[in-house]
């Protein structure tokens, strides 16, 4: 069956007369067309968009150098599921499959797990994420010129029963919204702080794991918008609000065994090799590409001395300390989570299977301690900001052995254009500690 066959098929059951279909940019932000169905149909095999989405940034300033025009894409028929705001609707992605392809964040994740069949593994993925719910609207924002803001439930404290209590319609009608998207949550509450939620989404293959993903923000973003609230994922709002970030639980399933590649029950921490090689991987790589993860200036803020995000690539069972937190409560649910904040699946993904191509060793032991200030003596160091993390990844051979010259290039140059962005960038704490200093 053809994929434009595929996709009318698949529209046919989900009832769908209206398709929302486009295009994820670095920032995940999702630039879309709305057609009907008959035209998307009809014009599926000749279809174009923009080639401007990797060309600027955050702000949608042009960084790249032209010619801007229209570019071959390709619908992912796997990609469809219901859109929930919208009754008869669809939302489809696409990919670029001209010039644009070799450099956009998901085709980088297709080629990894591409890696992964030919080694004989499927990928199963589960994406864990806090988020700060503020009540402000766009326009409130704005007015306030971004500072001053009042979150949505600030009485809340981490996993508080009441708040839960107090808030459990605006949760139960976002579950309701999700589900509908055919976004499975595994689970949906309060966490820690003023207007802090966390949502962990249950693993799928990778693919749809990554699309979940980066519908979850969206459609979470939408439903606030829609009720005057505003979602926010950003690493760190303020010294007022807890820092926040993104997690993957990742497992490789094996395809001759029909089991869980990373399980073996009778190591101590129930890995097997093939876990310990992977993991490997990671802890020798993501020095050197943390960028993949943490590509805004922003980003950083959540590493600083206080918080409990991970500063160094450590490991541990059952750790939250760690940077990467090993559990196998059963075979079956043995897993590696990647706790970095802003947990990039690409980057994990292509350091793994690295590490087991190459059959690295797990030399570096599990951290015994953990706390928002404490540094392990062994571990690697993560990089301090955005500069020094985008000229490590410009500068690492295995970065650009895995993940190719043209990638690295590109994103590293939209990580410096960010970084630029902000240099003259004056936060009134600053202004406040050093005026009447001498």
């Amino acid at each position: 069956m053809s994929a434009t066959a595929e996709i009318a098929a698949e529209l046919d059951r989900l009832g769908a007369e209206v398709v929302h279909v486009g295009l994820f940019d670095y920032a995940t932000m999702f630039r879309e067309r709305r057609m009907r169905r008959d035209d998307l149909l009809a014009g599926a095999d000749t279809a174009v968009f923009a080639n401007v989405l990797p060309k600027w940034d955050t702000a949608e300033s042009i960084l790249a150098p032209g010619p801007y025009g229209s570019e071959t894409i390709a619908y992912d028929p796997a990609s469809l599921r219901p859109y929930p705001f919208e009754p008869r609707a669809a939302a489809l992605v696409a990919d670029y499959t001209g010039p644009q392809a070799e450099i956009m964040p998901r085709r980088l994740l297709a080629r990894q797990i591409e890696r992964a069949a030919k080694a004989g593994f499927d990928v199963l993925t589960a994406f864990e994420f806090e988020f700060i719910v503020l009540n402000e609207t766009a326009d409130t924002l704005r007015t306030k010129g971004f500072a001053g803001l009042t979150p949505f439930a600030p009485d809340n404290r981490c996993w508080s029963g009441q708040t839960a209590a107090a808030h459990a319609g605006f949760v139960a009608n976002l579950e309701s919204l999700l589900r509908g998207a055919d976004i499975d949550l595994f689970g949906l509450g309060v966490e820690l702080g003023p207007g802090c939620f966390e949502a962990t989404l249950r693993h799928k293959p990778a693919m749809r794991a990554a699309d979940d993903a980066a519908f979850f923000r969206m459609f979470t973003k939408a439903f606030c918008g829609q009720r005057d609230l505003t979602a926010s994922f950003m690493p760190l709002l303020g010294a007022d609000f807890p820092g926040i970030g993104g997690h993957i639980n990742l497992s490789l399933h094996d395809r001759k065994s029909n089991g869980n590649a990373f399980a073996n029950p009778r190591d101590p921490q129930g890995l097997s090799g093939i876990a310990r090689r992977f993991l490997a991987g990671i802890i020798e790589l993501v020095p050197e590409v943390f960028a993949l993860c943490g590509h805004t200036v922003n980003a950083y803020r959540r590493l600083a001395p206080g918080s409990w995000a991970p500063k160094t690539v450590s490991w541990a069972p059952y750790n939250y300390a760690a940077a990467v937190r090993t559990a196998a409560e059963t075979p079956a649910q043995t897993r590696l989570e990647l706790r970095l904040p802003g947990s990039a699946l690409a980057m994990m993904l292509g350091a793994g299977l690295d590490g087991l191509e190459r059959g690295l060793d797990l030399a570096d032991p599990p951290i015994a301690g953990g706390g928002p200030n404490e540094i392990p003596p062994h571990a690697p160091r993560l990089p301090a900001d955005l500069l020094e993390a985008t000229r490590r990844l410009r500068a690492s051979a295995n970065a650009r052995r895995i993940f190719g010259d043209a990638f690295v290039e590109h994103f590293t140059m939209i990580c410096e254009a960010e970084d630029a962005a902000l240099r003259r960038a004056v936060s009134a704490a600053e202004v406040r500690r050093y005026l009447e200093a001498g």
